[in-house]
């Protein structure tokens, strides 16, 4: 019923823009000559152009937003920026409602490199582009219980906000067009390229928040987090650029854990919140006129990231002691990030058409550290640091376009491309202490490995790679004035699992100058990561309060394969897509329902080990099959999950004019979400019936893990230098699910209110005064039947996080 209330809310709302539109005075339609007003961006704080060319989602010269095909959101780099947060990933999730950025905490290295989620899909299927060239994912693959588990996504946070000029967010399958993970859609992330000009700004903030947890309440003033960023246009030549763009962030650590019943009197002994972050980033793009009509341009940007979160306490006891802990300890997870991207290329015409050749390197190396931790196996000579070993990814991609529009209809317009790509996935060893038993004088009996996370052995070393060769062709044909179609087909062909191909159709008829339907079909894929394929390790897994020795094996492994492993295979999609743009005056809407089947979906199966529940001969026969292995349980990628998403997104944008009040950006966006699991496998090639390998809490968090239902309404004012936004976000409830209903933990429908006001002169100095959720809301919290430890105050699937109150000032000087 919510769904269907949010869908009436935004219907009425539209009535209203629309009846408004009809009545007021105060902005009166532009005459046919005059350019049409500006709309307000999708958080309402930016004007975007009606007219605003896009690059996503079609290869056409000159279409804009609101003459496309298929949905696509134009976000503006200040937008981004004119808000409490200056991690891309949750500024951009706060201003799209089909964009989710849940801040896990409590799950190892996903409390680093968080990853961010379309229309409610795996993080890794949605393909994004820098400047129109394909990103590379990082290193980590997330296997704790965060929202994406089993995805090896790109770290949006690599790319800072102060390099980007806008964003595109194409909401539509798009892998015909872009290849491997466009399943959801597509984000392109387009640079900021200037010859002259610059700023700097310096952003603070803090938290001032009352924390009721389901223990106690306490309050906190503090935890800040300071962002020094600038950028400088340079020019030379007749046309050439290079913009330099730069920035340093250092978070203070926030926790939000509850009160810990096992501990007298009861205290807070875990830390559960935002890692401490030191990072500093820098970006350079660049372009020129070689000769003629052919042009130079490229980029480099280079990140590295220190992080620190915290695994669950050690209490006080004998084995506390005996590794220099009398009083217990809290293991600290350090990982240490560096990232490059990176892309050079030339463009031109060659017998009137249009040549873009390119070529890009991306890696991304994640070091990880147990700091202040013991391996118990060492007893008294436990080492408290450890070098855990290291993640590797790196991606080589060549790409060839060429495109030309033609005499033909009334315009079509022809594009052809090749891409080859090389990606490459590498583990290292960490030291021996990190993993295993000393040589000699171990401990009988003692947990092996850092206590909070255990290092990678020789055992899991890996260095893989893998080659892929694709070409696509793509047509949009004006077929009169009213009727645009879209023809697209690509085909892959991967050196590890072969080959596959895509197709998509779509078309677009304008009923009128002022109102239009468009819909598309589409098929799509995306391959398995090299790290699903071969990550590996042995580390302790809490599953129902205990500890369990539990291996991550590749699916081809000795071990995975003697479980029923067997090489994985691309998931496979359809997606449909029908919707409507209305334009007149000032005022724009646009509603696109969507249908997103995805078949032979992978998953990370649940741990496949002995147990009381179970028959004793299937039991003896896992035991058998585990034998030799170092693990007690294992775990391993599938194939075989199907599942449905159907949608709705609305985007309406208003902007009114006045001479004595100023300018009004209004914008309501909303996105509804149905996700349903429609297949589960139940058995592998070994073990018929196996053991539950995809348990509830799966199924649910692929179903319920993001809202169902959000909806954002923003006012952006401004009369001359002086500015205000009001932004307010409804969050339906997100369900963080345990084993049994019982176990769930909800959060809540809410609303998050962020305001901020400005002064911004175009030259000269810059003021902004800001709150982050106004009136300190959180999810519900985590009920004590559910949080023994006193560690997840709050469910860390909260699509707007659980850190409260945030209080910010920016000041800054353009130039």
């Amino acid at each position: 019923m919510t769904a269907y209330r949010t869908a009436l809310a935004l219907a009425a709302s539209t009535l209203a823009f629309v009846a408004a539109q009809a009545d007021a005075q105060v902005a009166p339609a532009p005459a046919p000559a005059e350019a049409a007003p500006a709309a307000a961006g999708a958080d309402g704080a930016t004007p975007v152009a009606q007219d605003e060319i896009i690059v996503t989602g079609t290869r056409a010269v000159g279409r804009s937003r609101l003459d496309s095909v298929s949905p696509v959101d134009v976000l503006s780099g200040a937008s981004l920026q004119r808000q409490g947060t200056t991690e891309l990933g949750a500024a951009l999730s706060a201003i799209a409602p089909s964009i989710d950025f849940p801040r896990a905490s409590a799950v190892d290295g996903t409390d680093a490199i968080r990853p961010a989620t379309l229309r409610g899909l795996s993080p890794d299927q949605t393909l994004v582009l820098i400047n129109g060239v394909r990103g590379h994912t990082a290193a980590l693959l997330n296997i704790g219980g965060s929202v994406g588990r089993g995805s090896a996504a790109v770290d949006l946070n690599t790319i800072p906000t102060v390099a980007l000029d806008r964003i595109e967010v194409l909401r539509d399958g798009a892998s015909a067009q872009y290849g491997s993970d466009a399943i959801a859609g597509v984000v392109n992330l387009r640079l900021r390229e200037a010859r002259s000009g610059g700023g700097a700004t310096v952003n603070y903030g803090f938290y001032n928040t009352d924390i009721d947890t389901a223990r106690g309440s306490r309050s906190t003033t503090g935890e800040h987090a300071v962002t020094v960023s600038g950028w400088q246009g340079l020019g030379f030549g007749e046309d050439g650029f290079l913009t330099l763009s730069g920035e340093y962030l250092n978070r203070q650590a926030t926790n939000r854990a509850d009160f810990d019943p096992r501990v007298t009197p009861t205290r807070v002994t875990g830390r559960f919140g935002d890692p401490q972050v030191e990072q500093y980033s820098v970006f350079a793009n660049a372009g020129t006129t070689l000769t003629g009509s052919w042009g130079l341009y490229g980029w480099f940007g280079y990140q590295d990231r220190d992080t620190r979160s915290a695994a669950f306490p050690r209490l006080a006891s004998a084995t506390t002691a005996l590794a220099g802990y009398p009083d217990g300890f809290l293991p600290l997870i350090n990982t240490k990030s560096r990232d490059i991207n990176s892309a050079v290329g030339i463009k031109g015409e060659v017998a009137a058409w249009s040549v873009d050749l390119n070529v890009s390197y991306g890696r991304n190396k994640i070091g990880f550290r147990t700091l202040n931790s013991a391996n118990y196996a060492y007893g008294a000579a436990t080492p408290q640091d450890f070098s855990d070993g290291a993640l590797i990814y790196g991606q080589l991609v060549a790409g060839l376009d060429v495109s030309r529009k033609l005499d033909v209809l009334q315009g079509l317009n022809v594009a052809f491309g090749l891409e080859a790509r090389r990606e490459s996935f590498e583990i290292q060893a960490g030291e021996r202490a990190s993993y295993t038993t000393p040589v000699t004088g171990a401990v009988a009996g003692a947990a092996v490995g850092a206590q909070g996370f255990g290092g990678f052995s020789p055992d899991n070393v890996v260095d893989r790679n893998r080659r892929n060769f694709s070409a696509y062709l793509d047509l949009e044909a004006q077929v009169t004035d009213a009727l645009l179609i879209g023809l697209a087909g690509r085909g892959e062909d991967y050196s590890d699992f072969g080959s596959t191909g895509t197709g998509k159709i779509s078309a677009r008829y304008d009923i009128a100058p002022w109102i239009a339907v468009r819909g598309t079909a589409s098929t799509g894929f995306r391959a398995p990561a090299l790290q699903q394929q071969y990550f590996t390790s042995i580390s302790t897994v809490i599953q129902n309060g205990a500890p369990i020795q539990t291996g991550t094996f590749p699916s081809v492994s000795p071990v995975a394969a003697r479980l029923g492993g067997l090489p994985l295979e691309p998931e496979k999609s359809t997606n449909l897509s029908l919707g409507t743009v209305l334009r007149f005056g000032g005022f724009d809407l646009t509603v696109d329902a969507y249908r997103i089947h995805i078949r032979n979906q992978i998953g990370l199966s649940e741990n496949i080990t002995t147990a009381a529940s179970q028959s004793p001969e299937v039991n003896a026969q896992i035991a058998t099959l585990l034998a030799g292995s170092g693990a007690t349980a294992a775990r391993f990628f599938i194939n075989g999950l199907a599942s449905t998403t159907k949608g709705i997104d609305a985007v309406a944008h208003y902007r009114v004019r006045t001479v004595a009040a100023g300018n009004f950006d209004l914008t309501v966006a909303g996105n509804i979400n149905d996700g349903k699991v429609t297949r589960v496998p139940t058995s592998t090639s070994t073990l018929d019936p196996a053991p539950t390998l995809f348990a509830r809490s799966r199924i649910l968090t692929l179903e319920d893990g993001t809202p169902g239902e959000k909806v954002t309404g923003s006012i952006d004012w401004s009369l001359d230098q002086l500015g205000a936004l009001a932004r307010v976000t409804y969050y339906g409830d997100v369900n963080q699910p345990g084993t049994t209903p019982a176990a769930d933990v909800h959060s809540g429908k809410h609303v998050i209110t962020d305001v901020e006001l400005r002064y911004q002169a175009t030259k000269g100095a810059q003021l902004g005064l800001g709150v982050s959720n106004l009136f300190d809301v959180y999810p519900d919290a985590t009920i004590t039947q559910n949080n023994s430890t006193g560690v997840i105050g709050f469910p860390y699937y909260s699509p707007f996080g659980f850190n409260g109150r945030y209080l910010y000032a920016r000041a800054g000087l353009s130039w």
